[in-house]
């Protein structure tokens, strides 16, 4: 039985699938705020409370020491049948700067078919579609072709800090053959694509002083020194001219690509106008020598993505600042190591930071950089879904972001297999989120496809292969 005859189904649910989307997202789940922890809570028992109707049974909160992740399972299939876990997160990004959304950002505002909301593709949009799946199935057939698990996590959001830890002590719930993640995207409406990789992050926060008090700049100017030329020295020099990371043994462990993987990504699609419209109009940039798609998936890079210093209001306040912020993060690739990465930033900054001169640098999560081997029966079962609901396979390609995806597979010991249906220009992470509806609905039949699929294809229970 395939799951495209969900379409009937479905087609007769949108109002009230879109309606629970939409009341999902009205929760402020902002997970690196702590003024939203009870959102991020509500939120999770939200998810909580909607597997149950959906079916899943065990349905719990998985406590951390900060938010919780929501588990769930469906194993009516029985012990030959495979066991899938599917991973998503329901904790949501920052909104600022507000004042830039169409429409309010935890209301779910449909326009032109694309629902805009905070979360609506990163991730909640993506989770639900997987429950929607369950609901559907058991309505229709009150069974599944598989053995489901869930967890949804609460802290991807700022570098996932406690989730291994989690999958650690929880490691005989969460047993499964193959995790499944709708967290990533595909290259177009037109040209679907799956993801076979993410790259890894560090991330830090540093904070620099170099008095008690902010200081005249007529009095004081060019005689103490002034964090904000410091902070503008230190991001100067992070980069060669060649857009090379400068930091010693930064590129040690890089693995290039394979004659293979380079093809493929020599194969992909690619308009440098399109691109830019989907940055904005951003000029292109980068490591030298490298094509864009490399860029952006299988090299690694440091970003500057917050500096503060001195003042920023309106007119002019002449002082000599006594404190600066700068924010980095690295994406990390295939056998680059973050606490590696970490200890080399540590020393480089420290090096360059003036006696006298306090730095505090605050870590903000370490993700290893994950590949799925593109030759396991699961990916395979995957691409088969997505060609029978887009009408053309899959280009196979690796993504510029990360999550805890390398953790999931190398601590359950199984595939991690992407099913993700964002978009380019669906401005996750920025102000009016997005996602197409039509990329929703295929979501949702490309998902229970996906679920038959695997039933049917050998080798994908362990041990079968």
């Amino acid at each position: 039985m395939s799951a495209l005859h969900l379409e009937d189904h479905v087609e007769r649910s949108r109002d009230e699938i879109l309606g629970r989307l939409a009341d999902w997202l009205t929760i402020p789940s902002i997970s690196c705020d702590p003024a939203h922890a009870h959102s991020v809570r509500a939120s999770a028992e939200w998810c909580a409370t909607e597997m149950r109707r959906c079916g899943l049974e065990g349905v719990r909160l998985l406590e951390t020491p900060l938010h919780p992740s929501v588990y769930g399972e469906w194993l009516g299939a029985g012990p030959d049948a495979p066991t899938i876990l599917v991973y998503g997160h329901h904790d949501v990004q920052p909104v600022d700067p507000v004042e830039d959304w169409t429409s309010p950002p935890f209301t779910a505002t449909v326009r032109d078919g694309q629902l805009f909301a905070r979360g609506s593709v990163d991730d909640k949009g993506q989770v639900i579609y997987h429950l929607e799946v369950v609901r559907a199935l058991l309505a229709r057939d009150g069974a599944l072709p598989v053995n489901l698990k869930f967890v949804i996590e609460g802290e991807e959001e700022f570098g996932s800090p406690n989730f291994e830890a989690l999958l650690v002590e929880h490691a005989d719930l969460l047993a499964c053959d193959v995790v499944v993640v709708s967290d990533t995207g595909m290259l177009s409406v037109e040209e679907p694509s799956m993801c076979v990789g993410m790259r890894g992050l560090a991330g830090f926060d540093v904070h620099l002083r170099t008095g008690s008090t902010d200081l005249h700049s007529g009095v004081f100017g060019g005689a103490v020194v002034n964090p904000a030329h410091l902070v503008a020295r230190l991001v100067a020099s992070l980069h060669d001219d060649a857009g090379r990371v400068t930091i010693p043994g930064f590129y040690a462990d890089v693995r290039e690509l394979s004659a293979a993987e380079r093809a493929a990504m020599e194969s992909l699609p690619y308009d440098e106008d399109e691109f830019r419209r989907h940055a904005g109009g951003a000029p292109l940039a980068g490591e030298a020598g490298r094509s864009t798609y490399e860029r952006t998936g299988s090299r690694p890079t440091a970003e500057v993505v917050g500096i503060h210093a001195g003042y920023a209001g309106d007119g002019m306040k002449t002082i000599v600042p006594s404190t600066a912020n700068l924010k980095v993060t690295f994406r990390l690739v295939p056998d680059q190591d973050p606490d590696a990465i970490a200890r080399g930033f540590i020393d480089w900054l420290r090096a360059r930071v003036p006696a006298g001169v306090d730095c505090h640098i605050e870590e903000e999560g370490r993700v290893r950089p994950a590949l799925t081997p593109v030759e396991h029966p699961a990916v395979r079962a995957a691409s088969v879904a997505i060609e029978r609901v887009w009408g053309r396979a899959p280009y196979l390609v690796r993504e510029g972001g990360s999550g805890p995806e390398e953790p999931l597979g190398r601590v359950l010991a199984a595939p991690v297999v992407f099913l993700g249906v964002g978009l380019p220009d669906d401005n996750i992470h920025a102000p009016n989120e997005r996602i197409v509806l039509d990329q929703f609905w295929k979501g949702l039949l490309a998902v229970g496809e996906l679920w038959f699929e695997l039933a049917s294809t050998p080798g994908v229970v362990k041990g079968a292969r």
